[in-house]
């Protein structure tokens, strides 16, 4: 494999678009640097940045689709992988021509940098590679939506059409798993179940067994035993995964 991340193979920047939404494209856009490179192919792989000294890949959806491509790339070129969290978010409604805006109101959801675990759940190994890392950006976001009765019978007819940039108002890097363990509230006492981590933290059970399970995959918490039908643990090696509870 030949070139850098400064020189990736002599190939020229290439440009492609045509499929990438609105949120992907304002996210590369605000994260390059004035002498980074965008849509760059190297080594099969069409890479969002290029800057001096790492690849860059802006992910908005799911981590899961990265692992091919990143075992590929992690093997010569450090690598940093960008998640946004809509830590407050609009929604819009458009009309029957699902052009002209009829309605918009803020959701009463506010994300959170825990919320990654949400997507980490299904590629927990991601930072566990020294040549990668991952960066969370707490971004405002406006959710189009259109109607559809047929398709949107989760939101009473109403589609997620797209996701739209209003601005990045803070950030957050993990460059190891020990980074990533240090989202587990200080104060909490151990040994804790996930009812006691999601109550620390002011989220929901659900969010906290995706974090138990992740942690402990890379590592960082140890089943302890168990309190009634609920796994305790604590920080430290982790002996196996058994799955989330």
């Amino acid at each position: 494999m030949s070139g850098t991340p400064l020189d990736p193979g002599g190939e020229q920047p290439h440009i492609g678009m045509l499929n990438e939404n609105p949120l992907h494209a304002a996210l590369k856009a605000w994260y390059a640097g004035p002498s980074d490179r965008l849509e760059v192919p190297l080594d099969g792989y069409v890479i969002d940045i290029v800057q001096e000294n790492r690849l860059v890949e802006i992910q908005t959806g799911n981590f899961a689709v990265l692992k091919r491509k990143l075992a590929v790339l992690a093997e010569h070129y450090p690598v940093r992988v960008v998640y946004p969290v809509p830590r407050e978010k609009w929604i819009v409604r458009l009309d029957d021509d699902n052009r002209t805006p009829i309605s918009r109101r803020r959701s009463p959801k506010r994300g959170a940098v825990v919320h990654l675990f949400a997507e980490l759940v299904y590629f927990p190994a991601l930072v566990m590679a020294p040549q990668i890392s991952l960066e969370v950006l707490l971004i405002q976001e406006d959710e189009i939506r259109y109607y559809d009765n047929k398709r949107g019978w989760r939101r009473k007819g109403w589609v997620i059409h797209e996701r739209r940039l209003l601005g990045v108002v803070g950030r957050q890097v993990f460059e190891s798993p020990r980074d990533l363990l240090a989202l587990v509230p200080p104060a909490l006492a151990e040994p804790f179940t996930t009812a006691d981590l999601a109550a620390a933290l002011g989220q929901k059970v659900r969010l906290a067994q995706q974090m138990a399970y992740c942690l402990r995959t890379m590592g960082m918490l140890s089943p302890v035993g168990k309190r009634g039908n609920a796994v305790l643990y604590i920080r430290g090696i982790s002996g196996g995964n058994d799955g989330v509870e």
